[in-house]
């Protein structure tokens, strides 16, 4: 796996997938006229190369990069407190998209895909926000949040898609595009 996100880790394990953690730092950034699920694989690719640029065995490589959007712009993490509690702000009592890219290469074979949940937050007070940030200090969280911490729990009215997919990892999907190698 292409990646240090402990909760894609956790959810790989979960899974019960095999697998080692090998991570090459990366641009992030992406061509402006992609569409956002093409810029999130097409970041997931790069990660995906550069280890593969290391390997010299043929086992499969999976990167992924998720990202979050509201109102057609995408939210980053956060670089500091008051972005994180700017962008909170913004998903509060709105709707947006979590939207994570997959590649996994094997060889010169390569999958590829995008998979996108909705998530709809319930209008959150300043104070549930500030509380929030100041505990969980979500700077390394696409969004500013992670749903599986409290935030998630009281915060998130409902969801439309892959719950494991805001986590950081469509895991379900992930699982069959790996037993796709094998076949």
């Amino acid at each position: 796996m292409a990646s240090q996100s402990p909760r894609r880790k956790q959810l790989l394990e979960w899974a019960e997938v095999d697998f080692d953690v090998i991570v090459s730092d990366t641009d992030e950034s992406f061509p402006p006229e992609l569409s956002f699920s093409e810029a999130a694989i097409y970041i997931a690719r790069n990660k995906a190369l550069a280890v593969l640029a290391h390997l010299t065995s043929d086992i499969p490589v999976l990167a992924a990069d998720t990202i979050v959007v509201c109102d057609e712009t995408i939210i980053g993490k956060p670089k500091s407190r008051e972005e994180a509690i700017e962008f909170l702000s913004k998903l509060s009592g709105n709707i947006h998209e979590v939207i994570t890219g997959v590649v996994i290469f094997k060889g010169t074979k390569e999958i590829a895909f995008a998979d996108t949940t909705r998530v709809s937050f319930h209008a959150l007070t300043q104070e549930q926000i500030v509380f929030y940030v100041d505990k969980y200090q979500p700077y390394d969280k696409a969004g500013a949040y992670a749903i599986q911490e409290w935030i998630g729990v009281v915060g998130i009215e409902s969801i439309q898609g892959d719950f494991y997919n805001v986590m950081g990892l469509p895991v379900s999907r992930v699982v069959k595009a790996l037993e796709g190698f094998n076949s």
